[in-house]
């Protein structure tokens, strides 16, 4: 029986730290970085006597959430505790969300793929629901033992679980790529993944084709990049097929994902909900949500993502490919709409090829992200204004942003003058080039005239040549085919 006689089955849980400055029940600090256990206050470990007060900026952004996908927002949620050991976890149990999440249902459109064998799926949203972190195991430092930093403890989680929708590991990428873009986009979540503030838990489980009832799942936990998530899932999946067409079979269980060897190996039986004894917090009050302070963070909402691409298509005649690139993050969507505020909107077209290619090129090669690109969208607009006016060519221009980038320059204008770089298009000056190039090469002349094409752009290249890239393209062209012909 071959793989193909199989289907995969995963769903993911998400867990996204909110970018609030104090953590969900203390006024302790939240940010990232700290030495060892200076911020772990006494709410955040439990001690006797103290009592949890829920961050209310935690809420917004959860409601925040809800409202971008078209989840329902509960007008009354439950913290419960989730009892378990661990030590780093101070208080013998987490504060989370069980039966009564914040955030219920949603639907997230991705797509999977690129050119044309790209195509959209959509994903459920099971719930997303709020909740404390634990601390941190460090066993690298310490030879024979293992230290504990808590000043994770308490920094607030939105946990997102999808129903298990996806068939593949590139959908369960193309899936966490959008919600990654997407906790970014409204500002809840920084994204940053080397820190731990958006990690992945994948549950895997293979069935064969045509069964409807869902396999033995295992649980992949704290995948912290893409690569990681998507090799974890191909290998643990293809470690499940075999095991099962061997005739064996294997338990539910929580796995850790190895980038070393590329394999997933057994951490412990997975537990169920009733393993965790959930009860209702006694020392938190049900979470209460008006519809009032609904609209309040709906007004509050940027545009979203799918809203701006339809508009960039509408308004700006964007290709829906084009569009979709532009939108896959809010810096670059801001970008691209402040070079267009610059340039005018008759320049979209020309704005988004330069954004999406030689801008988006350097960056790359610099490893830098386009909110701190060195060539800011006002001196891309001016730059691509002399394009558009005929003052340079594309050539010309990407030396003039080239320059730009190095910092040669406050904008294209003055290195355009000072470079001696403006178009030459003087029809006369031109024509003279010609001559002089139709002269020089009566070879690649008699080959034109026999037929061959190419001849002709290699003349038209040797008068750019001598007009050191100066000369407009189009008149050149124009002015060659007229004296051969």
């Amino acid at each position: 029986m071959s793989r193909s006689d199989w289907e995969i089955v995963i769903g993911l849980e998400i867990h996204a730290q909110l970018n609030t400055s104090a953590k969900i029940f203390s006024g302790a600090s939240a940010a990232f970085g700290a030495q060892p256990n200076v911020q772990a206050s006494a709410v955040d470990i439990a001690l006797p006597g103290v009592l949890p007060v829920l961050n209310r900026g935690v809420v917004e952004r959860a409601i925040r959430f809800g409202l971008a996908l078209g989840s329902h927002i509960a007008p009354k949620s439950v913290f419960a505790r989730k009892n378990y050991f661990y030590p780093d976890l101070p208080k013998g149990y987490q504060i989370s969300q069980f039966e009564f999440p914040v955030v219920q249902g949603g639907i997230i459109t991705v797509q999977v793929g690129e050119g044309e064998s790209a195509y959209e799926k959509p994903i459920r949203l099971t719930r997303a629901h709020l909740e404390e972190d634990a601390g941190k195991s460090i066993h690298e430092d310490f030879r024979g033992m293992s230290g504990i930093d808590l000043n994770r403890a308490g920094t607030p989680l939105l946990e997102i679980v999808s129903e298990p929708d996806m068939r593949s590991s590139a959908e369960a990428v193309a899936y966490a790529r959008a919600m990654h873009a997407l906790v970014r986009w409204i500002d809840i979540c920084d994204g940053n993944m080397q820190e731990g503030s958006f990690r992945c838990d994948a549950n895997v489980s293979v069935r064969k084709k045509g069964v409807e009832a869902l396999g033995t799942r295992r649980e992949i936990k704290n995948l912290n990049s893409f690569r990681f998530l998507q090799q974890a899932i191909d290998f643990e999946a293809g470690w499940q097929i075999e095991t099962l067409e061997d005739g064996s079979w294997f338990e539910q269980a929580t796995v850790l994902f190895d980038p070393t060897t590329g394999q997933t190996r057994m951490m412990r039986s997975k537990e169920d909900a009733h393993d965790y004894r959930y009860f209702p917090d006694p020392d938190l009050l049900p979470l209460v949500i008006e519809p009032g302070w609904v609209e309040r963070v709906r007004a509050s909402m940027p545009e979203l993502p799918t809203a701006m691409k339809a508009r960039f298509e509408q308004e700006l005649c964007l290709s829906a490919q084009d569009a979709s690139a532009l939108t896959t993050s809010k810096e670059t969507a801001d970008y691209f709409q402040a070079a267009v505020a610059a340039a005018g909107t008759v320049h979209a077209k020309l704005c988004a090829n330069w954004v999406m290619g030689e801008l988006a090129a350097c960056l790359n090669r610099a490893g830098l992200e386009i909110a701190t690109a060195p060539v800011s969208p006002t001196q891309l607009a001016g730059l691509l204004l002399r394009i558009a006016d005929g003052s340079i060519s594309n050539a010309i221009a990407r030396k003039v942003f080239e320059a730009l980038w190095s910092g040669e320059g406050a904008d294209a204008d003055e290195i355009i003058e000072r470079e001696g770089l403006k178009q030459v298009t003087d029809n006369s000056a031109i024509e003279a080039m010609v001559e002089e190039v139709i002269a020089a090469n009566p070879k690649s002349v008699e080959e034109f005239r026999a037929g061959k094409e190419k001849a002709l752009n290699a003349l038209v290249g040797q008068v750019m040549k001598a007009s050191r890239g100066k000369a407009n393209p189009t008149q050149v062209n124009d002015l060659m085919r007229c004296k051969l012909n």
